[in-house]
């Protein structure tokens, strides 16, 4: 028996999958003069990052925007210099560093150069660090790799000198972007193996990998130019990319799936695949929707890179789900039988009731109060650590030894301090505009600032906009991430002086002022996703109860996630396997953007397996049965995508970045739980235990008729489907 395909989403994606066959060779010419157009785009004109985060409404934007009406340099970055021995300011080494001074200002895009000066405070106490500031012409996020090699290069007198030269700030990250792809290259071989075993073929094995690579490349692409245009994070690509290999391959999965099982059955290749169009192809078009829906959710935060890293993850889910329906079937039919050629080896048992998963589905479907209380159980030591989860913000001492931007960050802390790399932008507004520097309330200004526990030095009070705004550079005594420096940042804020207004920014504000945000607003992301989704799945099943229960399991599988972050990061449990040598603040943006992506990517399996139970149930109208064969049926496919995105996901904690080392980590452990402990043990104990009541809805009869309906065309992967054996 195969699923029926009523409803308006089946029948729209059975045509589609039926013009696609038709037309194969048309389709898969579209998609490639839209990749060759994308990526000659990229390659023309680059794909600029920008990790300068931006919080309208908060203190640090009012500082921000009060500085920037003087004007100055579009973005600056920094060649650190060192000597192990003597002093940096010794006649030979002077002289060096202004002919150093000078190579720089004569570099494409280098407007000014601010030497090395005691008075300026760019020479450490002890001589043997200091910095020279190199003003630019270009956003931050046009500085690249052959500007910072450049202003590097130019350093050169230096380093004939004897003295060492590193990039720093905007110049230091731009030397590091780029980087290896060991995390994709880990993440493809293990889902290569997987592949191989689920289908059994060199050729089936490839296809999956070969369609999301492509559509990745597109939607990557397409973020990259995007760029040009607003303000793309770094993290932003890499995020991407995870999410995309990860979605990419599963969905091809279970196209791949259920085409083949039709065509086992005897179905004719062209009709198999219409046919899988309209049953997986319409599973695969709700589960990227749910990830769309959660992502969306995050438009409530009011966290702009938050709503950059939404968009972003959002656009490559489309792309393939598109890529799913429109390129995937188009290849299909023109490999046709080749599909299965270079067959492999492989031992595969039968998927029949005596399969491990209907075994288990036996099992905790018979003592549904044992299986609970024991998922419960390993969920709530997997999440008790998130009770002690606090928010902080990294910097770039945190990032890998012999980094540029660790480097440099090391340096200038042993130097000066570690709250060198951190600097307050204390900006005041001055009514009446003072006339000069020794305005009263400045000079009153300048002394409560320093008077303020946790300062180290203050900069000279400089004057903008006709004497309407005032600034001065404040160093704490603590580095950038310290929580100490957070605290800090208040207490200036609760300077008072008669006749100026006290705003405190830059990067290390910024990020302090985003915590505090996401803590806030974190709730309502969460009521959105939540409720959204529970709409959806309403929608979909019309069965409240189902529907409520199925958004609640989602939660417990990104708690678990929750808890293995603290746990990693902040406690420092093996934190060293993940290629940090010690622990780190958890990001203040990445739980909300984990909870958004988690949410999204676990209703997919939720998606499946609910579908699968609910055929059963119209069919039989025994509930355990129905879980029964829904599990075991769904149990095998829903590993093996798991088992994909998890080695996806993990690959990416050998990833330089600890931002995407917590992605990584965090989804992979989420999927992993949420594919074993919560699919397979939680949610068919409780719908063991729920009975009846799952399937209740307001003016329905007690049993409806066994008769598929729309929701069906969602149970692709239903025990009637032959998932693939792992």
């Amino acid at each position: 028996m195969h699923a029926r395909t009523d409803g308006w989403t089946p029948r729209t994606l059975e045509r589609l999958g039926g013009w696609c066959v038709r037309r194969p060779w048309r389709v898969l010419a579209a998609w490639l003069l839209v990749a060759v157009a994308l990526v000659g785009g990229v390659a023309a004109f680059g794909r600029p990052v920008d990790n300068d985060v931006a919080l309208p409404g908060s203190d640090a934007q009012v500082a921000r925007d009060l500085s920037e009406r003087g004007g100055g340099p579009a973005s600056s970055g920094q060649v650190v210099v060192r000597v192990d021995a003597g002093r940096l300011d010794e006649p030979d080494r002077r002289a060096a560093l202004e002919r150093t001074a000078a190579a720089l200002a004569a570099v494409e895009h280098v407007t000014r150069v601010d030497g090395v000066d005691a008075r300026a405070g760019t020479l450490s106490p002890d001589g043997r660090t200091g910095y020279l500031t190199v003003r630019l012409d270009v956003p931050a996020r046009e500085v690249d790799k052959a500007l910072s090699r450049s202003v590097l290069d130019a350093a050169q007198p230096a380093r004939d000198a004897g003295v060492e030269t590193v990039p720093g700030g905007a110049l230091a990250t731009a030397a590091e972007r780029g980087g290896s792809h060991t995390a994709e290259a880990v993440g493809l071989l293990v889902a290569a193996v997987v592949l191989l075993f689920a289908f059994g073929g060199l050729v089936a094995a490839a296809v999956p990998l070969v369609t999301a690579l492509f559509t990745l490349g597109c939607a990557l692409a397409t973020v990259g130019l995007a760029g040009h245009l607003v303000p793309v994070p770094s993290v932003a690509g890499n995020l991407a990319t995870m999410i995309g290999l990860g979605v990419g391959i599963d969905y091809a999965l279970f196209l791949i799936t259920r085409y083949r099982a039709l065509r086992a059955a005897g179905t004719p290749a062209d009709e198999a695949l219409v046919a899988a169009m309209g049953t997986a192809g319409a599973a695969v078009v709700f589960a990227g929707g749910t990830v769309v829906i959660a992502l969306g959710g995050l438009a409530v935060a009011g966290v702009p890179i938050l709503g950059t890293l939404g968009w972003t993850a959002g656009l490559v889910v489309v792309v393939a789900v598109l890529g799913a329906v429109t390129l995937l079937p188009a290849l299909l039919a023109v490999l046709g039988p080749r599909l299965d050629a270079l067959p492999l080896r492989l031992r595969r048992r039968a998927a029949d009731g005596g399969s491990g998963w209907a075994r288990q589905a036996e099992r905790v479907t018979r003592r549904p109060w044992r299986w609970a209380l024991l998922a419960a159980a390993l969920l709530a030591v997997l999440a008790a650590p998130a009770a002690t989860l606090t928010l902080g913000q990294l910097d770039a001492g945190d990032d890998p030894p012999g980094s540029a931007t660790r480097t440099s960050f090391d340096l200038l802390a042993e130097g000066f301090g570690p709250g060198v790399n951190g600097p307050l932008n204390v900006v005041a507004a001055v009514d009446p505009p003072a006339a000069g520097t020794a305005d009263p309330r400045l000079v009153e200004l300048t002394r409560e600032l320093a008077a303020t526990p946790g300062v180290a030095s203050v900069a000279p009070v400089r004057l903008v906009d006709g004497g309407r705004v005032a600034t001065a550079s404040v160093q704490p005594d603590t580095g950038p991430s310290d929580p100490a420096t957070a605290a800090l940042v208040a207490d200036l804020r609760d300077v008072r002086v008669d006749g100026v207004q006290v705003h405190v920014g830059g990067a290390t504000a910024t990020r302090a002022d985003l915590a505090d945000r996401v803590r806030d607003r974190m709730p309502w992301v969460i009521a959105v996703v939540v409720g959204l989704s529970t709409v959806l799945l309403y929608v979909a099943f019309r069965a409240p109860v189902l529907a409520v229960k199925a958004a609640v399991m989602n939660l417990v599988s990104i708690g678990a996630a929750y808890g293995v972050l603290t746990a990693v990061f902040s406690w420092g449990w093996g934190v060293e396997l993940t290629g940090l040598s010690g622990p780190v603040p958890v990001e203040s943006y990445v739980p909300m953007m984990l909870f958004a992506l988690l949410f999204g990517l676990s209703m997919d399996y939720e998606v499946f397996l609910l579908s699968a139970v609910q055929e059963a149930w119209r069919a039989t109208g025994d509930n355990r049965l129905a879980v029964r064969d829904g599990l075991a049926g769904t149990g095998r496919v829903i590993t093996s995508a798991a088992l994909i995105m998890v080695t996806v996901f993990a690959g990416f904690v050998l990833h330089t970045d600890p931002v995407i080392k917590m992605f990584g980590l965090g989804m992979a452990v989420a999927v992993a739980v949420d594919a074993t402990v919560v699919r397979g043990l939680l949610v068919p104990a409780t719908m063991a235990l729920l009975g009846r009541a799952n399937w209740w809805h307001p003016g329905r009869r007690r049993r409806p008729a066994p008769e598929p309906d729309r929701t069906e065309a969602l149970a692709g992967l239903s025990s009637n489907s032959q998932p693939p054996v792992v």
